[in-house]
């Protein structure tokens, strides 16, 4: 069965993706498509309702990015965030212009005020505060709209057409800082769209297990596993949809964090797959000694992967389907144009054109992060496995600032070890994005007992974060931080001082490499 479908039209916006999310949370299948998107094509989705997101543009302004007024008059509820509203407004006969002052120009966090017998207010406080970014102001507003929320600056946060069902708002109902911001968003979906909320992780899954089956019929299936959530979950629908038709390859490159390769191994057991182990340990580090330019170790570990790859392929014969772990956000990001190489992405599942397959399955580019891990427990994967930290495909390289040896890679699996163990003991887990510890190259004086040590920096490293895009630093308790720095050095040789990263994305990446 088909599901209901919202379409996010994205302008630009720098939330274009949470707004998706969001909506998705809501039980509402919904996918994002840029702003220059054919109308016969959106038409032709069949949407209940159309998203225009937020952007950095003017409306005035003759370059601005536009859609075709034709989509209103389509009777699909629409609404406009941000600069979606002041699409709106500007396209359906109201005037927007740059704000002249502080009285109509916001940013941040704002005290507003709502008509609650406005749909997309229904049930709400009258009062709350919204994350406002907009430097230009609507000056007027289209016949036949109604203000329907203000701030103390401005007379015109939200404005609505309820007998057309066009909706707009000045500020970001998808982010934390706006009060009962998803709440207006489940308003507009269910009390202006009439959405049904068939969208679930138990239905996608059957769905996926279904179509599989019937793409791939008796062929083999070849998937490069990671060990980290997305290839998981992927190999573990595809695990269900064709069983022993699938081929899953995990190369052990050395570089993993403590126990996760049997832990791995073990995870895949219960299926019934060829599960492929290669331990690639000193194959790897021997390519990387002497070598501590991080671009460089990057490089050098995914054409070293992919020669493993190669061969273990050949071993298997002719493959028909390679299957990859790309997930939405991938998909979103793909089409948002050129931009400067931060770092090289390890995405194993690009590289491998060697293999002669008929057809890349990717099972899981519907789906963003918290939805593959909904469907991994929908698979019984165990929790340890969906909630996995996010783990770089270079793994502990670029985690050892520095030349790479077996040593180094020893000490920083074991002291990451106690800080992840302590951090969920804290039960901070799930309330930390990520988090992991990072060997430094520097080296300082300490006394242990009464000598003198001349050991490694450990730094620590904890981020929260929506979206990976952005990340603020983890205040984590300064108890668990002394439990963690008092374990490190006592039980790990070759580390006498801990340090905690409180810098965030931006300017920082997570990452330290």
């Amino acid at each position: 069965m088909k599901n209901q479908i919202v379409i996010v039209l994205d302008f630009g916006g720098q939330y274009n993706q949470l707004i998706a999310r969001r909506v998705r949370e809501c039980g509402v299948y919904c996918e994002v498509k840029p702003y220059t998107t054919p109308l016969a094509e959106i038409k032709a989705m069949e949407p209940i309702g159309i998203i225009f997101t937020g952007g950095p543009d003017s409306v005035y302004l003759e370059d601005s990015p536009k859609v075709d007024p034709e989509i209103f008059t389509w009777g699909v509820p629409i609404l406009g965030i941000c600069y979606g509203c002041q699409f709106m407004s500007h396209t359906l006969g109201g005037r927007v212009t740059e704000a002249q002052d502080d009285t109509a120009r916001e940013y941040g966090k704002t005290a507003t005020y709502y008509d609650t017998s406005c749909k997309i207010f229904k049930g709400l406080p009258e009062q709350g505060i919204s994350w406002m970014s907009h430097g230009d102001y609507m000056a007027a507003i289209p016949e036949g709209f109604s203000l329907v929320a203000h701030s103390d600056a401005c007379p015109n946060v939200a404005i609505a057409d309820e007998s057309r069902g066009f909706y707009g708002v000045q500020y970001h109902p998808e982010v934390n800082h706006t009060e009962n911001g998803v709440k207006m968003i489940r308003n507009f979906l269910y009390e202006v769209c009439g959405a049904k909320g068939d969208w679930t992780m138990g239905d996608y899954c059957k769905r996926a297990i279904a179509e599989i089956r019937e793409k791939v019929g008796d062929g083999k299936v070849l998937l490069a596993l990671s060990g980290g959530v997305d290839s998981s979950v992927a190999a573990a629908l595809l695990a269900e949809a064709v069983g022993s038709q699938l081929t899953c390859v995990f190369v052990d490159h050395g570089l993993m964090r403590k126990n996760e390769g049997d832990e791995v191994e073990a995870a895949f057991s219960k299926w019934d797959i060829h599960f492929v182990r290669v331990d690639a340990e000193s194959r790897f580090l021997g390519k990387l000694v002497g070598v501590s330019e991080p671009e460089q170790k990057r490089k050098i570990i995914g054409e070293e992967f992919i020669r493993v790859f190669e061969e273990e392929a050949k071993k298997i014969g002719r493959v028909d389907f390679l299957v990859q772990g790309t997930i939405y956000p991938d998909v979103i990001e793909s089409g948002a144009g050129k931009a400067a190489v931060i770092k090289s992405h390890h995405n194993v599942g690009g590289l491998p054109d060697y293999v002669d397959f008929k057809e890349i399955i990717e099972p899981l580019r519907l789906l963003f992060k918290d939805e593959v891990r909904q469907l991994g427990r929908e698979l019984g994967l165990p929790e340890y496995l969906v909630m996995r930290q996010p783990f770089p495909g270079p793994g502990l390289a670029i985690r050892i600032i520095g030349d790479i040896t077996k040593e180094k890679a020893d000490i920083l699996r074991d002291a990451d070890a106690i800080f992840r163990e302590e951090i969920a003991n804290a039960g901070l887990d799930r309330s930390i994005n990520q988090y992991f510890a990072v060997l430094t190259n520097t080296r300082s004086v300490g006394v242990m007992g009464d000598g003198r040590t001349y050991d490694y920096t450990l730094a620590l490293r904890g981020v929260t974060t929506t979206d990976f895009m952005t990340a603020d630093w983890a205040r984590i308790p300064y108890e668990v931080l002394d439990k963690v720095s008092v374990r490190i050095v006592n039980e790990v040789k070759g580390i006498n001082r801990i340090v905690y990263d409180i810098t965030s994305k931006p300017p920082a990446t997570i990452e330290w490499e």
